[in-house]
């Protein structure tokens, strides 16, 4: 393995690299690396969702570093931290010289993406923005990792579970949906953030879709006003955070009034992952669950 990466640091690739842009860089290391060759790169994953994906298709033995909460599967929780979503150990990556590092373009340090192109190291990113981005990143890592075979397999699949759901849920009678993603202060999720697009998979009407931030901070009385039908309150490990609003406080609102206060496990439906999907599909069951109680309500 050492002649291996000493042969491919100082071939023609390498050096070519250094002055291309990373697209093209990955690109051009897929193509004049066998698949062999590309199974024994070494890789520094600057997100948790990146490593979970990795692991997915097999190539989890590859990444010798990775940033703060990339704890899953067990395995992960071995390999050495440099640094997390607020600032990487640029240092530390430099004495590594891994042959890939696949950052991620909006949750890493932008200032610490930029020094680390300057250092002219083979950057890949990763750069989900909607649902169906999960299976176009697993394809991507599988052609970095020469393990096109199994990521593909997984995309397709994945991309058939969401359109089933898609299709399922698309013509659902609404339901108001307050996302509680924050409780001091009080934050929820609007336009195209994450589970804002989960939100409205499910067929759930978020009364704050429209916000212009993503992530904004609301009033309690707004939120009262807007009578939500469900509450989503996610919990990391199934435990509530002492944080967290507590809804009994207030029976006339409609979601605590009526129970449909969800736990969606935060470790899974905040992460780009195929495993986010079945945390999503648990979410729908429930919110259709509320749907049903609601329209029979209203009929009777």
């Amino acid at each position: 393995m050492i002649r291996l990466l000493k042969n491919f640091k100082t071939s023609g690739i390498f050096l070519s690299c250094m002055l291309l842009s990373a697209v093209t860089c990955a690109n051009q290391t897929q193509a004049d690396l066998s698949a062999e060759q590309r199974q024994q790169l070494r890789i520094v994953a600057l997100a948790p969702h990146i490593v979970e994906s990795l692991f997915a298709i097999g190539a989890g033995e590859q990444i010798i570093a990775t940033t703060a909460h990339a704890d899953y599967p067990e395995a992960a929780k071995a390999i050495p931290v440099l640094g997390n979503y607020a600032r990487l150990q640029i240092e530390k990556v430099v004495q590594l010289q891994p042959d890939v590092i696949i950052a991620w373009q909006n949750g890493n340090p932008s200032d610490d993406l930029a020094r680390l192109q300057k250092y002219k190291l083979n950057i890949v990113y990763s750069q989900p923005k909607n649902l169906a981005d999960v299976a176009a990143e697993l394809i991507m890592l599988g052609k970095v990792t020469g393990r096109e075979t199994k990521a593909n397999a997984l995309a397709e699949d994945y991309l058939s579970r969401l359109n089933a759901l898609k299709q399922r849920y698309a013509k659902a009678e609404p339901v108001s949906v307050f996302y509680e993603l924050w409780s001091r202060p009080l934050r929820t999720v609007a336009n195209n953030a994450w589970p804002q697009q989960q939100v409205a998979l499910c067929g759930g009407v978020n009364p704050f879709a429209k916000a212009e931030d993503e992530y904004p901070q609301v009033g309690l009385e707004q939120v009262f006003i807007t009578q939500p039908q469900i509450v989503i309150q996610p919990t990391m490990n199934k435990t509530i955070s002492s944080d967290a609003l507590d809804w009994s406080q207030w029976p006339d609102v409609p979601a605590s009034a009526n129970g449909f206060i969800l736990h969606p496990d935060s470790d899974k439906v905040h992460r780009m992952t195929v495993r986010m999907l079945d945390e999503v599909t648990l979410m729908c069951e429930q919110m259709d669950a509320a749907r049903g109680f609601y329209t029979q309500q209203s009929g009777s």
